[in-house]
Formats: C-alpha cells, sequence, structure tokens
C-alpha cells in the first residue's frame, strides 16, 4: 500500500513541485494546504503517513500547526521545508517531533530521497 502524504505550502509551485516528485516516486497525495488552519483539519481528516510541512505560513507558523498535530495525538510523520536553515530552527523542529527538515531550495531528487529514509 503507498504512503499517504499532506503537503502543506502557501505557494502553489511549491506544492506542484513537491506533488509531481513525490507522485512519481510511487506516494499518494492524500491533500494541499495553503495555510496552517486548513493543514490541521486536513491532517486529523486524511490521517496521511507523512505531512511536508512548509514552516512560514500566512496564519502561522509550521511549528505551531506541528504542535497543534502533536497535541492531538496525530502520529503523521512531518517533514518541515523552510528557507531559513538556521540550525535553532532546525533544532526547535526536531524538538517538536519532525522527522526530517529540509531547506529551499530543493531538487525533487533530494526531497523524495529524505522521504524514502523517513520511512526507511
Amino acid at each position: 500500500m503507498s504512503k499517504k502524504v499532506l503537503i502543506v505550502d502557501d505557494s502553489i509551485y511549491m506544492r506542484s513541485l513537491v506533488r509531481s516528485a513525490l507522485e512519481e516516486a510511487g506516494y499518494e497525495i492524500a491533500g494541499e494546504a495553503k495555510d496552517g488552519e486548513s493543514a490541521i483539519d486536513l491532517a486529523m481528516e486524511t490521517q496521511p503517513d507523512l505531512i511536508t510541512l512548509d514552516n512560514i505560513l500566512p496564519d502561522m507558523m509550521g511549528f505551531e500547526v506541528l504542535k497543534v498535530l502533536r497535541d492531538e495525538g496525530l502520529e503523521s510523520k512531518v517533514i518541515m521545508i523552510s528557507a531559513v536553515g538556521q540550525q535553532t530552527v532546525i533544532n526547535k523542529g526536531k524538538e517538536l517531533g519532525a522527522s526530517d527538515y529540509i531547506v529551499k531550495p530543493f531538487t525533487s531528487e533530494s526531497l523524495v530521497e529524505v522521504v524514502n529514509k523517513v520511512f526507511a
């Protein structure tokens, strides 16, 4: 059975990039969200195996989304994606339970590699 992924990013370009890379690699896309609120709703509704989560969203930070999902007991793996690559930011994501952290810009190959590693 293929793994379900929820894509969260306010950029339609980034969402389509992530979607095509993961679909090509055989993952199923559970849905896409462009802000934190819809990300939380969709995550609770679809219970994805993985969430790719942009850290800077129009209504809240990805960290806040991650914290709410963990508080709600959602067990999905989370890969944070952000243009901000500071170690403190990366550490905070991992403290909150993110499996990995990808810094933009990235290639489709490196994205798929990280996703595969998270499920390994």
